[in-house]
């Protein structure tokens, strides 16, 4: 079988078909028409189809410890959020942050930092988006001036241990794969506390400066401005019924009415369009409004698509902002293929997304990641889905109960796997690999829960990526590449070639997620540096710190949690993350060589 893919494409064309392949995924990547996971898929497919790899090789990525790794530390943090743990320490950093604007400020940032550090950085600001709003409107602070920084800080601490971002054991595996031995668990966390030192340090003095102001217009303040997308049904002997649309008492209210559902039809209203029984009426309006719309007799908010379904009327109901979060099975759903009423037990009143003016009816929306729903339910129910990381709900909710033996025990493995690992006394996917499973038998996880846990598009996209930098490392493109780019560079030295590999990995993690961008620099960068003479390990961590000091646009996940949340525009990204993204490559290309030399044995990193 083999042999007859090899037949597919020539010698003499492989090398052009990988490098089209590269510059296709860059493409797919960036306008997201598929999720990247099956994009992913698709590629893998190609190259076997091609040729360009066997079988085998390129399912090798799958069966690679770097995904051990990753699916252990999501069912370890799995664990710290089902137990009250996660919830327990994003009250006390919000405890410990209360004080003026530049403590809160800066003791969020250094704890935000430091618990990414060994969690997932979209968890950790998921977990903390709600809390700090309620912080900034006691603090009489904008949220504006906290969520960004909060995000930014929460993707600068992964750059401390192996295990703060994916994209480090991504590539820790791609080097071992390579001949040299993998990071350590705390290899780059000198560079890594300096990365978060300076971040820090720009954010308080010049960052905060370039964030806007905005006011807070949360909706338990009872003034927001932010206009939802509903529906309203009129009901039999309303007082609409008869009334011309836009002189109707709802238009009077500073409802805009996009469209009128009759029956089967649909149409967009104009001056002599009448209200009937009935009807459904698209409309926008803010949150007020739409609170005093459910108290109007004869009118109703349709929740999510079924007629007259008015949901939870009891006291325990609440009625909640909360957003998409990445984890979310909403994501790239509808509320219908969601069938989420039946399934949570949550109605959702309202759409709003960022930016964009949303015209369909809510039940046919493909929701994305930062979209605003408003949402009725019972307090358990929306306690248990932002326990989850389905929804960050931004009122604030009283905490996750702490399970406190059961959160003992999974904090306790997974500091024991920590230790075990970073003292190198087992190897550390065997280490994480043993707490997870511990937390399974000590039922500090339910396994059902525990698979959930793990994000598997995240783990399809590092395995298809890595067989991705093998393709391009088998078929000569790598040393092609290489070879070009050393020609181009060396006469200004080896610092430039390297600065040109990292900034080049910086550009691509704009329309590529951070770890399939460092996977397809690697093997161009660490040829180059065998063909310079130079250490490939010191090219490699450069590669992978490039990747984590990407601030330029929004679309880190943790950056787009914050979007919605904190009304930033798309400029004020660019404006403040693309200066600290120049500052901290500079000050990456400065000190890779005095931890990781440019020249000599490239197994080892100097101590």
């Amino acid at each position: 079988m083999n042999a007859l893919l090899a037949l597919a494409v020539p010698d003499s064309w492989k090398i052009p078909v990988v490098l089209g392949l590269v510059v296709l995924a860059v493409v797919l990547f960036a306008i997201e028409v598929v999720s990247v996971d099956l994009i992913t898929l698709l590629l893998l497919l190609a190259l076997v189809g091609t040729g360009l790899l066997s079988v085998a090789d390129a399912f090798s990525g799958f069966s690679d410890e770097i995904i051990i790794i990753l699916a252990s530390i999501f069912v370890l943090t799995g664990a710290l959020q089902e137990t009250g743990v996660v919830d327990a320490i994003g009250a006390r950093l919000v405890t410990l942050a209360k004080g003026g604007e530049n403590r809160l400020l800066f003791l969020l940032m250094s704890g935000v930092s430091g618990t990414s550090a060994f969690m997932n950085n979209t968890t950790v600001t998921a977990m903390l988006v709600g809390p700090v709003m309620g912080l900034a409107r006691t603090a009489k602070v904008s949220p504006s001036k906290l969520l960004l920084p909060m995000a930014f800080a929460s993707i600068l601490g992964g750059t401390c241990t192996l295990i703060g971002t994916s994209t480090n054991v991504a590539v820790s595996g791609f080097i071992a794969r390579e001949g040299l031995p993998p990071l350590r668990m705390f290899e780059i966390t000198p560079i890594g506390l300096i990365i978060v030192a300076v971040g820090i340090a720009y954010l308080m003095l010049i960052g905060k400066r370039l964030l806007p102001a905005h006011a807070d217009d949360s909706l338990s303040e009872g003034d927001a401005i932010r206009e939802y997308l509903s529906e309203i049904v009129v009901l039999p002997g309303s007082l609409l019924i008869g009334q011309k649309v836009f002189q109707s008492d709802l238009a009077k209210t500073d409802f805009r009415i996009l469209k009128v559902l009759r029956g089967t039809e649909s149409f967009a209203p104009n001056a002599k369009s009448i209200i009937a029984d009935g009807d459904i009426l698209l409309v926008t309006g803010d949150v007020e409004n739409l609170m005093k719309v459910k108290a109007t007799e004869g009118i109703e908010i349709k929740p999510d698509w079924k007629l007259g379904d008015v949901g939870l009327v009891d006291a325990e109901t609440r009625i909640v902002e909360a957003l998409v979060s990445p984890q979310s099975r909403l994501v790239g759903r509808t509320l219908i293929e969601a069938d989420y009423r039946q399934e949570q037990g949550l109605t959702v009143l309202a759409v709003h997304r960022r930016g964009q003016a949303l015209r369909e009816r809510i039940g046919a929306i493909r929701l994305r990641v930062g979209d605003l729903l408003l949402v009725q339910g019972r307090k358990d129910r929306l306690e248990s889905l932002q326990r989850q990381r389905e929804l960050a709900v931004l009122a604030e909710l009283p905490p996750a109960t702490f399970k406190k033996r059961r959160g003992f025990y999974a904090a306790g493995f997974f500091l024991a796997a920590l230790a075990v690992g970073g003292l190198e006394l087992a190897p550390i996917s065997m280490s994480l690999l043993a707490a997870a499973v511990l937390t399974i038998l000590f039922r500090c996880i339910p396994i059902e829960r525990a698979y959930q846990c793990i994000d598997w598009r995240l783990l399809i996209l590092i395995g298809g990526m890595t067989a991705f930098g093998l393709a391009i490392d088998q078929t000569g493109a790598d040393t092609l590449l290489a070879h070009g780019i050393v020609t181009l560079l060396k006469p200004w030295g080896v610092m430039a070639i390297l600065a040109g590999f990292f900034v080049l990995t910086i550009l691509l993690t704009q329309p590529m997620s951070n770890a399939a961008a460092a996977l397809v620099v690697l093997p161009v960068a660490m040829e180059s540096a065998r063909v310079l003479g130079a250490n490939e390990r010191t090219f490699a961590i450069g590669i992978m710190l490039a990747a984590s000091v990407s601030f330029i646009t929004p679309f880190e996940p943790s950056c787009i949690l914050v979007y919605g949340p904190g009304k930033y525009k798309f400029r004020d990204f660019v404006k403040t993350g693309a200066l600290l993204t120049v500052i901290l490559a500079i000050v990456v290309l400065l000190l890779l060589p005095v931890f990781w030399p440019l020249y000599g044995a490239p197994g080892r990193a100097v101590p």
